[in-house]
């Protein structure tokens, strides 16, 4: 089962990577709140009708549900907020430093201290996401302290879901941090934003497409594979959204891939691998 939830994890860093370009295309509309107010609120409408809500939440699980909507809700926030005074480059390689962020808070908070080869993974991922999203050069920009701070919300999120296994079933879950998302954008887009008509019809594309891939699909698959694979390995192999994003981008963007780029890519995948490695020799060992 666990080589199943890797694979699912797998296919959702597909539909994030392919999100990018689509959110790409409906940028410079304004409207980012109300953008991901509506795209979660899809994603909520849309696995309603399959979560069985009656007595899921409890005291106990509704703490990780809020902390995993409001990580959702911080995490793009901080994150596109920073892009609009920093480089693609810049933001695509701060927000991939997740990776590292969540083993040092579980390592802090709950004692779980990384494994050599986690370490060397993370290591991997990290030189991979700088070559692939900067291309090697790195200069510091505005915005680079507010993607930071997203990218800590991501890990929080990544954390937070891991830990909320075995609390609450994983629909219930991913509507009700669906939900607590959506309603922190709305409110946060009715103080701050007054899209035009046009402007919401330019980035209906966006909300459609990533309200049922991205969101009602990808992250909902995100809950459900985490039952079996732990937040490290979990962050590492999320790691390849940075892959695809670019993928999808020279696919569809016509946008180029370097030298550099494609090492940063290579780095990465040998994270995954190994990640892989440490599976099978737990399962050595279990044996």
């Amino acid at each position: 089962m666990r080589i199943k939830a890797d694979l699912i994890l797998l296919f959702v860093t597909v539909l994030w990577g392919s999100a990018f370009a689509v959110m790409r295309a409906a940028s410079g509309h304004g409207s980012v709140f109300f953008l991901n107010g509506s795209r979660f609120l899809l994603g909520a409408l849309l696995i309603l009708p399959l979560a069985k809500l009656k007595g899921a939440f409890s005291r106990s699980n509704l703490l990780y549900v809020g902390l995993a909507g409001f990580a959702l809700y911080a995490g793009v926030s901080f994150q596109q907020a920073g892009l609009a005074t920093t480089t693609a480059g810049n933001g695509g390689f701060i927000t991939s430093l997740y990776v590292v962020m969540v083993p040092f808070l579980l390592w802090i908070f709950w004692r779980e201290r990384p494994s050599a080869l986690i370490g060397a993974a993370v290591l991997l991922a990290l030189g991979g996401g700088y070559l692939l999203s900067t291309g090697g050069s790195f200069q510091v920009q505005k915005g680079d302290l507010l993607v930071f701070i997203g990218s800590f919300f991501w890990a929080m999120h990544v954390v937070v879901v891991g830990k909320a296994q075995g609390k609450i079933a994983a629909l219930p879950f991913a509507f009700g941090q669906f939900a607590v998302c959506s309603a922190l954008n709305l409110l946060t887009g009715l103080f701050f934003e007054r899209p035009s008509q046009a402007d919401m019809l330019a980035i209906l594309p966006a909300i459609l497409y990533t309200g049922v891939f991205s969101i009602a699909v990808g992250f909902t698959l995100q809950v459900v594979a985490q039952k079996y694979t732990p937040a490290n390995d979990a962050a590492i192999i999320m790691s390849l959204e940075a892959v695809f994003a670019v993928l999808f981008g020279w696919l569809f963007l016509h946008e180029t891939l370097s030298a550099i780029q494609m090492a940063g890519c290579g780095l990465i995948l040998a994270a995954v691998i190994l990640v892989q490695v440490r599976n099978g020799k737990i399962k050595q060992q279990e044996h």
